[in-house]
């Protein structure tokens, strides 16, 4: 962590072309908003972070508070000076060099940032080298730095063949936005006031302007649904190839989701088309096609394929097959293989889950909870009515609705309606052939 650097992180604007309600910086890739992604890598370089808000204020100020509880919120008057230049006129700094970010840049990192720190200039400039530039300003750059920047229709044919281009992330000494920030004007067609004018005056009092050649990748803006996408994709990438390099097993690792606060240990395996979301943490387990696992821990076990845990769901040497579904339930070395659904529930040791099980925990009003021992032996399509204990050792026969409070240790339970057959019944009712 750099103790030069402060981070100011621009997070006021509407994003009107994202076509949403939701603040831009709110939109969530790989389960946390764009702000939080670029305040997490913040963190890593800097220990004095503000971010500037405007629109939707206070519901993006009580999103980021629920992950960091030591960044400076500061308002924009987004009225009497909006604008990038508006944005941080009310930044009191800590740090001798300030470095400004935008908020839709979910993609940056740590490492992308370090340019910013290492060189001395009065001014960094970020740019981009564009095979083709085409609708952006270029920037002029010389032995000594940057010269200025040029809008496309205000262009040269000379300048038009340059394909440096800006990327919108500045880092200024703290003494040059003192000087200038009240030398910025609004006298344009949007009445804004701009960053870019900064580079501008500094460069006519003679000051250094050093460009900063960066990624694209790392600098993609996020304006757009499209873009979302976009961003969503190269973020999960990073996320798998971390946790490959870390020993993680994945089979067509570009078919799963992984969001970023999902944790492995030990050996896993991660077969094609699983997605696994929330606070999840899986260790030493197998996690077959196309399951999904949300908010879940599983320790040496295997789900799916096409297994489903639901939020709070804490599984440990058991095995969940296909179709099987577990909510808010604690098991302990148990065998799920198919087709049932585990709901509010909490199953020890050597106890087998027959198919079609279902504990009916919902009243219409509340959840009631189901309680199984060890050993417990549940044939195939059993309703147990919650609240319920089953003891240890106690076999529950197939098609039986267990109504009762509890079952005792090692008892039966059976509740099964004595079999009719009406001989010829086929016929009187579809007519004989």
């Amino acid at each position: 962590m750099s103790d030069k650097l402060s981070i100011v992180i621009l997070a006021a604007g509407k994003g009107s072309r994202m076509k949403s309600d939701k603040a831009k910086v709110l939109h969530l890739i790989s389960g946390k908003p764009m702000l939080f992604h670029i305040i997490k890598a913040s963190k890593k370089i800097s220990d004095d972070i503000s971010v500037v808000v405007a629109h939707q204020k206070e519901r993006v100020i009580q999103e980021m508070q629920r992950y960091f509880d030591d960044i400076n919120f500061i308002e924009q008057d987004a009225v009497n000076y909006p604008g990038t230049g508006g944005a941080v006129m009310n930044i009191s700094a800590k740090h001798e060099k300030i470095l400004v970010l935008n908020g839709d840049m979910p993609l940056i990192t740590p490492e992308a940032l370090e340019g910013f720190i290492s060189c001395d200039s009065d001014i960094i400039m970020s740019i981009f080298n564009l095979e083709n530039p085409d609708g952006y300003g270029r920037v002029i750059i010389s032995d000594v730095g940057v010269e200025y920047i040029v809008e496309q229709k205000d262009a040269s044919e000379d300048e038009l063949k340059v394909t440096h281009v800006n990327a919108g992330i500045y880092s200024f000494k703290k003494s040059v936005l003192e000087r200038y920030l009240p030398k910025l004007s609004n006298n344009n067609a949007q009445k804004e006031y701009y960053l870019t004018d900064i580079v501008a005056l500094a460069k006519a009092d003679g000051l250094s302007i050093e460009p900063l050649l960066v990624d694209e990748e790392r600098f993609k803006g996020v304006n757009s649904k499209a873009d979302l996408a976009s961003a969503e994709v190269i973020m999960q990438d990073k996320i798998k190839e971390a946790w490959m390099a870390k020993g993680v097993t994945m089979q067509l690792p570009s078919t799963i989701y992984i969001q970023e606060s999902v944790n492995f240990e030990g050996e896993c395996i991660i077969e094609n088309g699983v997605r696994i979301t929330g606070d999840s943490h899986i260790i030493n387990s197998h996690i077959k096609a196309h399951s999904v696992i949300e908010d879940s821990v599983v320790i040496n076990s295997d789900v799916g394929p096409m297994g489903h845990l639901r939020p709070l769901s804490d599984i440990s040497d058991t095995h969940i097959g296909n179709f099987v579904e577990v909510k808010k339930s604690t098991l302990k070395g148990v065998k799920a293989g198919h087709l049932s659904y585990i709901g509010d529930a909490s199953i020890d040791k050597g106890s087998n889950i027959g198919a079609g099980t279902i504990t009916c925990n919902y009243d219409g009003k509340n959840k009631h909870k189901t309680t199984i021992g060890k050993n417990v032996f549940i044939g195939s399509d059993t309703q147990i009515v919650a609240p319920c204990v089953i003891e240890d050792d106690v076999i529950i026969a197939a098609g039986t609705t267990v109504s009762a409070d509890a079952v005792e240790k090692g008892s039966l339970a059976i509740s099964r309606t004595k079999m009719v057959k009406k001989e010829n019944f086929f016929y009187k009712f579809f007519g004989k052939k």
